[in-house]
């Protein structure tokens, strides 16, 4: 409603507000498109090289834990090329301790160089990379484990299945894979509760390739932090390590470590980059061979932060350019508007009939050479007024106070009246009667009125109907239902009155005595309704239709006058949604219903 009313009142009949405003719309449709373009093109590429960034940090990580596995695998493939030590960590994993000290003593005594030894192997392996936290050796035939950790400490710890979860954590390893650091084999060594992840390899006999035992080697994650020193300051989001089975190794957050990464499913059906749960941007990198993934995910919303900058600059920017485009446009616009509004209070001067006004603006262009036309016009037009006008005005004159005379209704009143007591003097009180509704009848019909209501027509429905009543005494009823509130409604004269005089034409059956017909008005939101309804002969179907397009037809056929008078002047004033309606039964009678917007009394339309 408030945009109606400004429409209305500024722009409705304001032609040069409408191209201010249409110039303006289109201003600011393309400028804001421009920007909006601009803006995602920006923003993407914000967004593309942090994504750029996640996956160099995502590279380094995987580069790291890559190395690690790496590294582990080199330990197993150092055994099998050197036979002594081949042999020796078979010995040493197939048979006690003791035993393999003694072997170890009998093969120096034997032979004039030493073997490689197993444990002196795995030593310096520990010793050589600062990163391992602790290196384990299991023997599944003795089901004992053999720890070397970073401090250089040696230690042989029992893991009999009966009093330990040792032997089943190891004997679940099917092929090598990077994977979170178990529980119980950290319990059993004796390693800190700190994040750490192992890397687990079998060892088989190289001679009779069966399994005698697992290497398993722990390293912290915290050392992770190293490979992502140099991103630190740009990253975004989280980096995460995970196993085949979706266990979290490292998360840079600290959220998920040692538990299920719970978009695993999702993460799984994601090829390289992609959306997972709760609006996280995903990047991933899997290493097929160590069984690993290195995830880096970001919300949507920190990514939106680099850009928001950018975002704020650009609608400063396209605010500026809006105004501008706006405002210089609207100043030489306004100054057009200007003059044509001097011109448009001219013509309403003249209008007026004040034929001595002149458009004083000397500027050649297109407003001045109109308004130096108009000034030309009027000196024809004085001319000619002075000539011919005045003559014609004073003859029509006297020709309308000629015929006003001949036409004076009262002259009609006055004969009705005379007659109608001649007719009362004779004793004939029902012609008496109608003599007087006729008159009463004719009286609102030529008096015009500024404001003729729903209780004018009534009334001259009312006065129709009251002659035929007389006339048929007891074989026809009329009935008028409406209530007192809707009196004041305001009404297009002569729309109801018409369909009665069709009932009374058409419809009544002169030689039955239960002819009726009944005036319902009420109202129905923003509509009034009249429904007239009668017990008359009805319409056959095919009449019926016929009459129902003839009522819709745009050209006039002369058919129906009546019915098609209401039904065009309703819809020509209010739309098409107002009008009558027609349904008929034959033998049962005829409802017409006839809709009016819903207005008070108001100076109506007299059409």
């Amino acid at each position: 409603m408030f945009i109606r009313n400004i429409y209305r009142n500024y722009f409705k009949n304001n032609l040069f507000m409408k191209i201010i405003l249409f110039f303006s719309v289109i201003t600011i449709v393309t400028i804001i498109t421009f920007s909006y373009v601009m803006f995602m093109f920006m923003s993407e590429s914000a967004v593309q090289r942090q994504l750029d960034i996640q996956k160099r940090a995502i590279e380094s990580v995987s580069d790291y834990i890559g190395s690690k596995y790496e590294s582990v695998q080199a330990m197993i493939r150092d055994i099998y090329r050197d036979e002594e030590l081949a042999s020796n960590t078979s010995f040493f994993l197939e048979h006690p301790y003791q035993d393999y000290v003694n072997y170890r003593l009998d093969r120096f005594y034997m032979e004039n160089n030493s073997s490689t030894d197993t444990v002196l192997y795995f030593r310096n392996v520990v010793d050589d990379d600062p990163d391992i936290r602790s290196l384990m050796l299991y023997s599944a035939d003795l089901q004992q484990l053999y720890s070397f950790g970073s401090d250089n400490q040696f230690k042989i710890i029992p893991t009999n299945q009966a009093r330990s979860f040792v032997p089943d954590v190891m004997s679940q390893q099917e092929r090598t894979n990077v994977e979170i650091a178990n529980i119980w084999v950290r319990k059993t060594v004796g390693l800190p509760d700190i994040p750490m992840y192992s890397v687990r390899i079998p060892i088989n006999n190289k001679l009779t390739l069966r399994n005698i035992g697992q290497l398993d080697v722990y390293f912290e994650t915290d050392q992770v932090w190293g490979s992502l020193a140099m991103y630190q300051e740009e990253l975004k989001g989280s980096i995460l390590i995970l196993s085949a089975d979706g266990s979290v190794l490292f998360d840079s957050s600290g959220t998920y470590y040692g538990q299920k990464y719970p978009y695993t499913e999702q993460l799984n059906s994601l090829y390289d980059t992609g959306v997972l749960g709760n609006g996280l941007i995903a990047t991933k990198l899997t290493q097929s061979q160590g069984g690993y993934t290195v995830l880096s995910t970001v919300p949507k919303e920190e990514l939106a932060k680099t850009y928001h900058g950018l975002r704020n600059t650009i609608v400063t920017i396209s605010s500026i350019c809006i105004l501008f485009a706006i405002l210089i446009p609207a100043l030489f616009i306004s100054n057009f508007a200007k003059r044509t509004q001097g011109i448009i209070r001219f013509t309403r001067r003249v209008r007026n009939g004040d034929f001595t006004a002149r458009i004083a603006d000397v500027r050649e262009d297109e407003l001045g050479q109109i308004s130096k036309s108009f000034n030309e016009m009027l000196d024809e037009l004085n001319v000619y007024i002075d000539r011919v006008f005045k003559a014609e005005i004073k003859q029509h004159q006297t020709e309308l106070v000629a015929l006003q005379a001949r036409i004076n209704p009262h002259f009609l009143y006055n004969t009705l009246e005379v007659i109608r007591m001649r007719a009362i003097s004779q004793g004939a009180k029902d012609v008496g009667e109608m003599i007087y509704s006729l008159s009463v009848l004719f009286k609102s019909m030529v008096q015009q009125k500024k404001n003729y209501t729903l209780k004018d027509e009534l009334e001259a429905c009312r006065l129709y109907l009251e002659l035929f009543r007389i006339r048929y005494k007891d074989r026809f009823t009329y009935e008028i239902q409406a209530a007192p509130a809707l009196y004041g409604k305001s009404l297009v004269r002569l729309t109801l009155q018409p369909i009665v005089e069709n009932y009374i034409v058409h419809g009544i059956q002169t030689d039955q005595f239960d002819n009726r017909i009944t005036i319902e008005v009420r109202e129905d939101g923003d509509t009034l309704l009249a429904v007239v309804k009668d017990n008359g002969k009805g319409i056959k179907p095919d009449r019926l239709e016929e009459i129902r397009r003839e009522l819709e037809r745009k050209e006039e056929t002369g058919q129906m006058f009546g019915l098609r008078s209401v039904h065009t002047r309703l819809r020509f004033l209010y739309g098409p949604a107002y009008g009558i309606e027609i349904d008929s039964v034959p033998g049962a009678g005829t409802t017409i219903t006839v809709r009016y917007p819903n207005r008070e009394g108001t100076e109506v339309e007299d059409v």
